[in-house]
């Protein structure tokens, strides 16, 4: 008789059809598969698309992306970028990880797309960008994201953090990498708006360019672009204070607070005030840091700046290892009653022309250590660290892409609890995620929400929040329909921040 043209279901198309009865600990369950269902794992995306679409941050950042196609069945520049933007939101790092929200249908329509694309067509796009219009874009985009939000007194931080790579990836080379030595890796020179966390501009350079040298004209390029909304400080860690770094701040008449490397000359100074008796009074209040000012004229400066030398006794217990000719490793510990009278001291030296008291000199370099945290976040949270790529183009437009949306969801995330600051790996389960299913009748979408976060009450307080700054912004924009509503938004969450007060500029010295 032979075969039959149409061939009848394979017993797996017949099996979905049917329930499946599966034995759990709890009874027995009737399971079905439903693969028309339009279902959402976070149902509260929702509230954010709301969000983008009322101030159109996401709609411009779409409008003037460089992306073309010259085929009528490629997919749409919003279908790629608003897949890239869930997949970011999502907790994803790699690009594989799009599949796991290529059924999310609910999601895709919140954004106005046509549906989620594939992994593959995020790459080719990507790579489809010219070199120079995509980095014009995404900086513009990351500069548009925070600079209305910079009328009052705001601290530029300058920090890069190291990105380990495991491929063949271009400029991937073994520079400084302390987590992983001997790593490739690539190297984000990042500038940050200090203590609100968000991201001015991230540059991404080889794995030997790590130093300062190759933050400078990124700097000068940002200063310039800020031009009347420049920062009331500089601040760096250890290896900005140099003549490059400190010039690019003078030439521009502004504040900076950079340390200083041990050199030989540095250590000099060090041994040199140390037998002196005026340092500040350690407290509470200062953590136990003492603080004496002094001038220098390092080997390469044009002049003598002021610098601020900050020590602390470690009281711990200490243990001293060396090794000998032979290779030997050695330990040396303090023998009894030698605690008592040997101090073990760390310290930092800063170079600053900014007038400031010499307690509160310290405390602002304290609290440039909140930008490590901001490292931690993006790089374990958002997916900083991965999304890579064989050329360093695309590896820049989605560092930049992660910080982007980053930014978004931190005022997002600010206009629902003005009062603290959340980071993903909280603000996520809070904000996002919800079991959605959507329904449609008569040209109505209903969706029906199920939060499986036990605080489901403040969730709703939150969302609240958020329709609260929505409908400031909505009411703002009938009285005046030229308004900018990005501005306007941004204004409403910085006053929940901080209050309708100003800043205090020069900050007050610390008690005692």
């Amino acid at each position: 008789m032979g075969e039959p043209k149409t061939p009848s279901k394979t017993a797996l198309a017949k099996a979905s059809e049917e329930a499946m009865v599966v034995q759990t600990m709890g009874g027995r369950m009737h399971v079905r598969w439903d693969e028309t269902a339009r279902a959402t794992p976070h149902g509260q995306l929702v509230f954010f698309a709301e969000f983008l679409s009322t101030v159109g941050v996401f709609d411009r950042w779409v409008e003037q992306c460089p992306l073309s196609y010259s085929s009528p069945n490629a997919s749409s520049k919003r279908d790629v970028l608003g897949t890239l933007m869930l997949s970011i939101l999502s907790g994803s790092k790699r690009y594989a990880h799009i599949a796991g929200i290529r059924g999310d249908a609910v999601a895709a329509q919140a954004l106005g797309m046509r549906g989620v694309v594939s992994e593959d067509s995020v790459r080719r796009a990507l790579k489809a960008m010219e070199l120079t219009p995509s980095e014009t874009w995404m900086r513009q985009s990351l500069m548009d994201s925070v600079r209305d939000s910079l009328r009052r007194p705001w601290i530029l931080d300058l920090d890069a953090t190291i990105k380990p790579l495991y491929g063949h990836q271009e400029d991937a080379e073994v520079g400084y990498n302390p987590h992983k030595p001997g790593r490739p890796s690539h190297v984000l020179h990042t500038f940050w708006i200090g203590n609100l966390r968000l991201v001015l501009d991230a540059v991404l350079t080889s794995g030997k360019q790590h130093t300062s040298g190759h933050a400078k004209a990124p700097l000068m390029r940002l200063l310039d672009e800020l031009a009347d909304r420049a920062p009331a400080l500089v601040r760096g860690d250890c290896g900005y204070g140099n003549q490059d770094m400190i010039e690019v701040c003078e030439q521009r008449g502004l504040p900076y607070l950079l340390r200083l490397r041990k050199t030989t000359n540095v250590k000099r100074l060090i041994e040199r005030l140390f037998k002196r008796e005026d340092w500040s009074r350690a407290s509470q209040a200062t953590q136990g840091w003492q603080a004496i000012e002094d001038s220098i004229c390092l080997s390469g400066w044009s002049k003598k700046r002021r610098v601020v030398v900050l020590r602390r006794r470690l009281k711990h217990d200490i243990a001293v290892t060396a090794k000998n000719d032979d290779g030997q490793m050695l330990l040396a510990l303090p023998h009894d009653g030698v605690e008592d009278s040997a101090q073990l001291w760390e310290y930092a030296v800063l170079v600053t022309n900014a007038q400031y008291d010499i307690a509160a000199i310290g405390q602002l370099y304290r609290d440039r250590c909140d930008c490590e945290n901001g490292f931690d976040e993006l790089k374990n949270q958002w997916g900083w660290g991965g999304f890579t790529t064989q050329d360093m183009h695309r590896s820049q437009i989605t560092a930049r892409a992660v910080a982007l949306v980053y930014n978004w969801w931190s005022w997002y995330v600010r206009a629902a609890n003005p009062n603290a600051r959340r980071e993903a790996l909280t603000s996520r389960p809070l904000l996002l995620a919800a079991v959605g299913r959507a329904t449609s009748h008569s040209d109505q979408t209903t969706l029906y929400l199920t939060p499986m976060h036990a605080e489901a009450g403040l969730i709703k307080s939150m969302i609240a929040n958020i329709h609260g700054a929505i409908r400031f912004v909505r009411q703002a924009a009938e009285q005046l329909p030229k308004i900018d509503r990005w501005a306007t938004m941004l204004s409403y969450i910085c006053q929940g921040i901080v209050g309708p007060t100003s800043l205090p500029t020069p900050p007050p010295a610390l008690a005692g």
